[in-house]
C-alpha cells in the first residue's frame, strides 16, 4: 500500500495535475483574446492578474505557515531570488499577452514546445543536465532542441494557406495588399515576442528549481512571487498604460478573464509547476506542452472564430518531433541512470586467485601455474 501510494504522488498526480494545468492556460489565452476584443488594456490586465492572485494566496497563507514551522529562515539571497522572478514573470507576461494580441493563441501554444529545447540549453548552463556525447539520449536531445528551433522559426515566418475556419467568407488578400502585409508583420512581431516569453519561462523554471530547494515551501514562494508581481506590475503598468479609463473593469468577459488568470494561471498554475519543480525538476514540467496545440487550436476556431492556418500546423508538427525527441533522450538517460545504479559493483579479485587466511603467522604462497 505504501509503495501504491507512493507512485500515486510521485507519477499519477504530477501528471494529472500538469494536464489539467495545461487546459487552464489554454483557457486563460482564449479568454484574454476575447476581453482584449472587448478594450480591455492588457496592461491592466496583467496587474490585476497578479493583485488577485495575490488575494487569493493570501486567505490561507496562515495555516500554511503554521503547518510549515520547520523551515529554513528567509535569507536575503532568497528574497532577492524570488524578486527576480517576479520580474521574469512580468517581462515574459509582457512578452507574451502582447504576442497573442497580434497572433492567436494556437500559435502560442504552437510555440510553447520551445520551452523543452531552452529548457534543456538551460540545464546544460546550470549544471542541472549531463552531456555524455557519446550517449544516444544527449543526440536525441541536442536534435530535437535544434528540430523544435527550427519548427517554430516555420510556425513565426511562414502563415501559409487558411485550413480551417469558422467564417463563411474570407477576404481574398493578395501578397502585395498592405493589408497582407501588416498582418504578415503582426504575425512575425507577434511570433518574436512569444518566443522571448518561452525563453524566459526556462530560465524561471531554473532559478525556481533552486530556489525550492533551499526553501522546500511551494505555498510561500509562490505566495512571495506574486506578491513581487504585484508590487512590480502595478507601477509599471501604471506607467505604460497612463489612460485611467483603460483601468476601468466592466462586468463582462473581461471580469471573468481577469478572475480566471488570477485564479487559474498566475496563481494555481505557479503553485502546480513549482511543486512538479521540486518533484520532479524542470524538464518534466516542460513535456506537457504539445497538449495544448490541440486544445488552443480548438477553442480558438470555436469561441474566437481564428482561421488555422496551414504554418501553424506544418510547424507545430516539426516542433512535436523535436519536442518527443528531447524527452526520448531525457526518458533514455534516465533508464541508464537506474541501471547503472541496480547494478552491482564489479569485483576487482584476480579470479585466478583464492581467498585465504592466515593463521598462526603462517605463509601461505600460492603457484598460479
Amino acid at each position: 500500500m505504501a509503495g501504491r501510494g507512493r507512485y500515486c504522488y510521485k507519477d499519477v498526480l504530477p501528471f494529472t495535475a500538469l494536464v489539467a494545468v495545461e487546459c487552464t492556460n489554454v483557457g486563460v489565452n482564449v479568454l484574454f483574446k476575447a476581453a482584449t476584443e472587448k478594450g480591455l488594456s492588457y496592461y491592466a490586465f496583467i496587474a490585476y492578474s497578479f493583485a488577485f492572485s495575490t488575494l487569493f494566496l493570501l486567505l490561507p497563507l496562515p495555516f500554511v505557515f503554521r503547518w510549515s514551522r520547520g523551515l529554513p529562515p528567509l535569507n536575503l539571497s532568497l528574497i532577492f531570488a524570488i524578486f527576480l522572478l517576479g520580474v521574469i514573470g512580468l517581462v515574459a507576461q509582457l512578452c507574451g499577452y502582447r504576442g497573442l494580441q497580434y497572433t492567436s493563441p494556437t500559435l502560442a501554444s504552437a510555440l510553447s514546445n520551445l520551452i523543452p529545447a531552452f529548457t534543456f540549453v538551460l540545464a546544460i548552463i546550470f549544471r542541472m543536465e549531463k552531456v555524455v556525447w557519446g550517449s544516444s539520449g544527449t543526440r536525441a536531445k541536442i536534435m530535437g532542441s535544434l528540430v523544435s528551433i527550427l519548427g517554430a522559426l516555420v510556425v513565426v515566418l511562414y502563415k501559409g494557406p487558411i485550413v480551417l475556419s469558422t467564417s463563411s467568407t474570407q477576404p481574398s488578400l493578395t501578397v502585395d495588399s498592405p493589408m497582407a502585409s501588416t498582418s504578415q508583420m503582426n504575425w512575425i512581431v507577434g511570433g518574436s515576442l512569444l518566443a522571448i516569453e518561452f525563453l524566459l519561462v526556462p530560465i524561471w523554471y531554473i532559478i525556481q528549481t533552486k530556489i525550492m530547494k533551499q526553501y522546500p515551501a511551494e505555498f510561500i514562494v509562490v505566495f512571495l512571487y506574486n506578491l513581487s508581481g504585484t508590487l512590480i506590475s502595478a507601477p509599471v503598468c501604471l506607467l505604460l498604460e497612463a489612460n485611467l479609463s483603460a483601468w476601468k473593469i466592466n462586468p463582462d468577459i473581461t471580469l471573468i478573464a481577469i478572475i480566471y488568470s488570477g485564479f487559474f494561471c498566475t496563481g494555481l498554475s505557479s503553485l502546480v509547476h513549482t511543486w512538479g519543480l521540486h518533484l520532479k525538476g524542470p524538464m518534466y514540467i516542460s513535456i506537457f506542452k504539445p497538449l495544448s496545440i490541440a486544445i488552443a487550436a480548438a477553442l480558438s476556431v470555436i469561441f474566437l472564430g481564428d482561421a488555422l492556418y496551414f504554418g501553424t500546423v506544418v510547424g507545430a508538427v516539426i516542433l512535436s518531433f523535436g519536442f518527443y525527441a528531447v524527452v526520448w533522450g531525457k526518458a533514455k538517460e534516465e533508464e541508464l541512470s537506474e541501471d547503472l545504479d541496480i547494478r552491482p559493483p564489479s569485483s576487482s579479485t584476480n579470479p585466478l586467485l583464492q581467498s585465504y587466511k592466515v593463521k598462526d603467522n603462517e605463509e601461505i604462497t600460492y603457484n598460479d601455474s
